[in-house]
């Protein structure tokens, strides 16, 4: 046990400083004067059209991303990022804004001269992560049943040791924990989808906490990606409900005058519908986005000190490492929480939409 904590610290410390050197190269890449923190943190949290890993100098290191976009007057065009040369220049008419609404985003300018937006379809460094780690997170599932599938045509009933071993008490730990309680005696029903949700967001939520290629990105702490899981849960939730669930939606058990002539109580449970899935929306982005504007945040205090005295800056250097080291082992704890959280409250908001009539309930009792 003790040369796993070396490990983790150690990978925590490699992560630290690699994290600091790719601000400290963001800061020597600015202006002259000083540090802008928002924008720098804004910058590192949002998307891009290329993967920076690291910067040498005046030399970047990057990967190129796809750029696909249909332009209103060039019409379909496919090309490499590289040609934007880091969003210093343009090309084919399209370059990436430096300030306004679409900072950041792939414009052109139409014939009055105004900055529109093309159709753009590109592959950004978010969407490179997602099938990254859904690749990774089919990988890992498969290996796993491939296990499984061996030891049936065997005939051996061996208990699984290693990888597999802590994927078995992992999983069962998602399944017995948070799904047959809260989702009730169909939840073999809502399995699959459950797991996968809460796989897909804790492997997103410990690979954006690497700052190294392939992790580094901020997929959970993207709101589009977010809203999306969200919506899952949304049509899951009301295209599975049981007829109890929306009769107790538009006519719930309360006084007549709460329901008609105005529909008081179906307004408000109409509404939660709503709430639940906003709400799961909300709660992760805020979460994930929040821990890593406080890692750039403690590693910008290097810089911010920079020009107030060796001794200061000395001091407030070893500070900030020591607590990004220790927000970075928070942050672990909370990428499974918030897992963990998204798919308990999912379990929940399904297991609530299978319930029955309350007379069959009556007469099992």
């Amino acid at each position: 046990m003790k040369h796993y904590l070396k490990y983790i610290m150690l990978s925590v410390f490699l992560f630290t400083a690699v994290g600091v050197q790719q601000i400290s190269a963001a800061e020597g890449e600015g202006s002259e004067g000083e540090l802008n923190v928002k924008e720098l943190i804004l910058d590192h949290l949002a998307d891009s059209y290329e993967w920076h890993m690291a910067t040498f100098g005046d030399f970047h290191l990057t990967i190129p991303l796809p750029i696909i976009v249909i332009g209103e007057t060039s019409g379909l065009q496919v090309f490499m990022s590289s040609n934007f040369h880091h969003g210093h220049e343009a090309y084919k008419g399209f370059y990436i804004a430096q300030s306004g609404d679409y900072r950041g985003k792939i414009v052109e300018k139409n014939a009055s001269g105004e900055e529109i937006r093309p159709w753009d379809f590109s592959l950004t460094k978010n969407a490179v992560a997602l099938i990254i780690s859904s690749a990774l997170l089919i990988i890992i599932v498969m290996s796993i049943a491939g296990w499984y599938k061996k030891q049936a045509r065997s005939g051996e009933k061996k208990a699984p040791k290693g990888f597999v071993g802590f994927m078995e008490m992992f999983i069962m730990s998602v399944e017995d924990d948070i799904i047959k309680p809260c989702v009730g005696k169909n939840f073999r029903k809502f399995s699959p989808y459950l797991l996968t949700v809460f796989f897909f967001i804790f492997l997103n939520n410990i690979m954006g906490l690497i700052p190294i290629f392939p992790g580094g990105a901020n997929v959970t702490g993207n709101i589009a990606v977010t809203l999306v899981l969200a919506l899952f849960t949304f049509f899951t939730v009301n295209l599975f409900g049981s007829k109890e669930y929306w009769r107790e939606v538009f006519w719930p058990d309360v006084p007549t005058w709460l329901k008609v002539p105005i529909p008081i109580m179906p307004a408000i449970e109409l509404v939660g519908v709503f709430t639940k899935p906003f709400a799961l929306m909300i709660r992760l982005f805020a979460n994930i986005l929040a821990g890593h504007s406080i890692v750039l945040g403690l590693t910008c205090l290097i810089f911010v000190t920079a020009n107030l005295g060796p001794a200061i800056n000395s001091s407030m250097t070893v500070v900030s490492i020591l607590l990004n080291v220790f927000i970075s082992l928070v942050e672990i704890l909370v990428a499974y929480i918030q897992a963990y959280v998204f798919t308990m409250l999912s379990a929940v908001f399904i297991g609530l939409a299978q319930v029955e009539p309350h007379h069959h309930i009556e007469e099992k009792h």
